[in-house]
């Protein structure tokens, strides 16, 4: 009777993670290929807001969207991926409850912010393009100030929720988390008591986030593509906007697909191997803030040009001290 009460009251304190079960005795090559991933993605964004915020002829809303999205997606990556690749190279598997409960809400809330911003952007797309001359009065400073105030309120107070009902609950059986990091449902799943609300607040986060956000930014592309084709005449151009829109929705919806089966698949009973449930994981953090760079920094010729300026004006003062020394 004394075993019975001490498992009913017992909680784990300490968890590990397995986030990829059946590659174990290969998990120091798979920290090669996340490695060079999470340096590319730490490259490309830290010199898209370099740039950004070098360049003055790009302080404009859009910009500083794209900005505030590297942020991000920097943020995202590096609460998980370091922690990631201790654990393949040298096998520090191990998190406390409060560390879990800390990644869990810097995670989920990190990934809110981003579904947040990238609305922002394609609403931001399709005023600039169907509504130039409201351009301004609509896309402000004091609409930006309302947009982040309603992004953490919105982001802050469902993340927290979700992180307050973990919290709650105890864990007196299996204290191994199938991921590579503090998933939501890979936490809920071990507890021992009833998890009913926490699958009901978990699906309330996807219908707040991907079903509401989702939709309007699919049609608010599908305007703007839309509005392109119409008043342009020439084919280059027309196969320009539907190349950019295109790969634009592909990399969003790759993010919410992709999230949204990764965060969904323990409640709806869908039966994914852990490895393939932790590759998604990543792949849903990872691979946007990779291509991000990619797709708004290279593929747009405002911030090319801004980088190229900043290329030759080093240059330049580098140059010079060499070039007045040979005049004398």
């Amino acid at each position: 009777m004394l075993e019975a009460l001490m498992d009913r009251n017992f909680s784990h304190s300490t968890f590990v993670f397995r986030g990829f079960p059946a590659l174990q005795q290969h998990r120091r090559l798979l920290a090669l290929p996340f490695c060079a991933s999470y340096l590319t993605m730490l490259l490309g964004n830290s010199v898209l807001v370099y740039v950004i915020c070098s360049v003055a002829s790009l302080h404009s809303p859009m910009y500083l969207l794209i900005c505030m999205l590297c942020v991000v997606n920097v943020l995202g990556a590096t609460g998980i991926i370091p922690n990631m690749l201790l654990n393949l190279l040298f096998g520090w598997d191990q998190i406390s409850l409060a560390g879990c409960l800390a990644q869990m809400f810097f995670t989920h809330f990190l990934s809110s912010l981003e579904s947040t911003l990238l609305l922002a952007m394609a609403l931001d797309r399709y005023v600039a393009i169907c509504q130039p001359l409201r351009y301004g009065e609509i896309i402000n400073s004091s609409m930006l100030t309302k947009l982040l105030l309603f992004t953490l309120a919105r982001s802050g107070s469902i993340m927290a929720t979700l992180v307050a009902l973990a919290r709650s609950l105890r864990f007196c059986g299996s204290n191994t988390i199938r991921h590579c990091y503090c998933d939501h449902m890979a936490l809920v799943s071990l507890a021992c008591d009833s998890t009913e609300r926490n699958y009901v607040v978990g699906l309330a986060v996807i219908i707040c986030f991907v079903a509401v956000d989702t939709p309007i930014i699919f049609f608010t592309y599908m305007k703007i593509l839309s509005v392109v084709m119409q008043a342009s005449e020439a084919s280059e151009d027309r196969w320009k906007a539907f190349h950019t829109c295109g790969t634009h929705l592909m990399v969003i919806m790759c993010f919410y697909l992709v999230g949204s089966v990764s965060f969904l698949s323990p409640s709806l009973n869908i039966a994914i191997p852990t490895d393939a449930n932790t590759f998604m994981g990543l792949m849903y953090i990872l691979l946007p803030a990779t291509v991000n760079p990619v797709i708004y920094g290279v593929r747009t010729k405002e911030i090319r040009n801004g980088f190229l300026r900043i290329i030759k004006k080093k240059m330049t003062v580098k140059v010079s001290p060499a070039g007045k020394g040979s005049n004398m």
